[in-house]
């Protein structure tokens, strides 16, 4: 019993074991926060990536799959696959809609996607991340007023979902949010225009994109051009993307690169005798750079390459052997078969790696805990050697003397570490916000607090010098200092962005609390502060309670 009740007073009389829960406390924030923030950051990679391409791609650039149709119904007739969608992928160039003021339009280079949006949007999630959609009622209260997407009329869902232009019937095209620099991005994460001007709302303007087609497995000096309608824009939430990704139709991307279905004639020469015209070999089917595919719901990505590799197998094998059928589709050796994992490997392993680094580099917080509950434990068994000889004179019993100070180091290591726990996920959770108000001048009111605050311990240091405490006026000193170089701080600050999305690829900061790590960090620190209560516990133990007695 007196175990307890001697820790309980020893933590609940001192101010030194509480400077040590906050020691605890902070380093374990530490960790949670950075280590969340990477794991974010690596998650939002991997959702990314899943979110755009499925779960496996089967790919063969440039000249692309013919006779994907085929390949598309025997992928969906397999149990592992919930939908597959034909796309293609190329460079190009496109005017846009406004200039530079010289008469000039701007021209930006882009990432084209051809895609076909209904099954493409059963495979991603195409239609979630369109922008100009009606909002659902939970979504339209947090947004404000001046929101363009409150007003009905300007959805756009479903000319992005035809990819063609309601008025006209010409051919759409949906841009990334970021292609347009008068889309100006709000704190809230809405968008608004540059000086509140609506001119440049896209949707309804005409773009002109160009690209390098494909002439006989080679690219073609003739560069095709065709004028497009902005249809909508999208927010995947990766900038990389949004920045640079625009989607056409596959039929119009087919068309534009010379994929499409034609007549295939010979290269060699060879004139047909009747006609005197190049000889015809038959027909040249459509085709498509890559195929998505999504796997069905108990099947993870892994099983589903082996799946769709298996697939192509058999697809490429019963058209090897078709007479009718001139194009033959490319050997599987020559084909990739990937996870989103494995296609986006060369940033996700990266992010993983520096992860674990951290994780490592981080660990040194557990010595940090072990060493500090070591000194102050050390120092109050120093003073407490009177008390430790009483206890042993009484009868206490070398075991229960080492309980009162092992419990005192757990009791300690739990509450910093629960405490920094707390602290690590309100900083994770509210990262945004936080970083939004940095990038604001800081409140008026905040920083005359402050002040204020630097006042009030001007006074207290002056009372402590005139009472003669010097230490009460060297903390008054001291914290006159911080707050004041604070105040001063808060005055002089106007805002800074210190998440740039162009650098760190994602136009927002990870909030989501690793909470693997978390636990584990607590682990760690309650074991290391133990371990750190252990040494002084012991020799407390070991006190020779006559010697103790006489102790001065």
């Amino acid at each position: 019993m007196y175990v307890a009740l001697l820790a309980n007073r020893y933590l609940t009389s001192r101010i030194i074991p509480w400077i040590a829960v906050a020691a605890v406390a902070l380093c374990v924030a530490l960790v949670v926060i950075v280590v969340s923030v990477m794991s974010g950051f690596l998650d939002m990679l991997r959702t990314s990536g899943k979110t755009m391409m499925g779960d496996v791609v089967i790919r063969f650039p440039i000249s692309g799959i013919p006779h994907y149709e085929d390949l598309l119904e025997d992928l969906e007739a397999l149990p592992e696959v919930a939908a597959a969608t034909p796309t293609i992928d190329t460079f190009g160039l496109i005017e846009m809609p406004y200039g530079t003021g010289d008469g000039n339009n701007m021209v930006e280079t882009v990432q084209v996607w051809g895609i076909d949006p209904e099954s493409f949007n059963r495979v991603s999630e195409y239609e979630d991340i369109l922008w100009w959609r009606t909002p659902s009622m939970e979504d339209a209260e947090s947004l404000p007023s001046d929101d363009l997407r409150l007003d009905p009329g300007r959805d756009r869902t479903e000319a992005a979902m035809s990819l063609k232009d309601p008025a006209t019937g010409a051919p759409g095209i949906v841009l990334g949010m970021h292609i347009s620099v008068f889309n100006e991005r709000r704190a809230d994460g809405t968008y608004g225009f540059q000086a509140g001007d609506t001119n440049y709302w896209m949707p309804g303007k005409q773009v002109e994109l160009t690209l390098v087609p494909i002439k006989g497995g080679r690219l073609s000096i003739e560069p095709e051009s065709r004028a497009f309608s902005i249809v909508n824009e999208f927010q995947s939430g990766v900038f990389e993307i949004d920045k640079n990704r625009v989607l056409i139709s596959l039929q119009d991307a087919q068309e534009m690169l010379r994929l499409g279905s034609g007549t295939l004639y010979d290269q060699t020469g060879k004139l047909d005798p009747e006609t005197g015209m190049p000889l015809v070999l038959g027909e040249s089917p459509a085709r498509a750079i890559a195929i998505y595919v999504r796997a069905n719901e108990g099947f993870t990505p892994d099983q589903l390459r082996i799946a769709a590799s298996e697939a192509y197998d058999r697809f490429w094998s019963d058209n090897v052997d078709r007479e009718d059928r001139t194009v033959k589709p490319p050997s599987p050796f020559r084909v990739s078969v990937m996870t989103w994992e494995q296609q986006l490997a060369s940033i996700i392993a990266p992010v993983q790696k520096e992860r674990e680094l951290m994780r490592i580099l981080f660990s040194i917080v557990y010595i940090v805990c072990a060493g500090l509950v070591l000194s102050i434990f050390w120092s109050i068994v120093y003073e407490k050697t009177r008390d430790i000889g009483i206890l042993r004179a009484i009868g206490a019993s070398r075991p229960g003397i080492l309980g009162i100070f092992l419990i005192y180091g757990l009791v300690i290591g739990l509450l910093g570490s629960i405490v920094g726990v707390g602290l690590g996920w309100l900083v994770v959770t509210n990262i945004n916000a936080i970083h939004d108000a940095l990038g604001e001048p800081a409140p008026i009111w905040l920083t005359i607090t402050t002040f204020t605050v630097a006042a009030v311990l001007v006074v207290f240091s002056i009372h402590a010098a005139i009472k003669g405490s010097i230490l009460r006026w060297l903390l008054g000193v001291i914290g006159f200092l911080i707050i004041g170089v604070v105040g001063v701080g808060l005055a002089l600050h106007q805002g800074f962005l210190l998440w740039d999305p162009s650098v760190y690829y994602f136009n927002e900061v990870p909030s989501k609390m690793d909470w693997f790590t978390a636990f584990l960090t607590m682990g760690g620190a309650v074991l290391f502060s133990v371990i750190g209560a252990a040494i002084p516990a012991a020799r407390a133990a070991d006190t020779d309670p006559v010697k103790a007695l006489r102790y001065e």
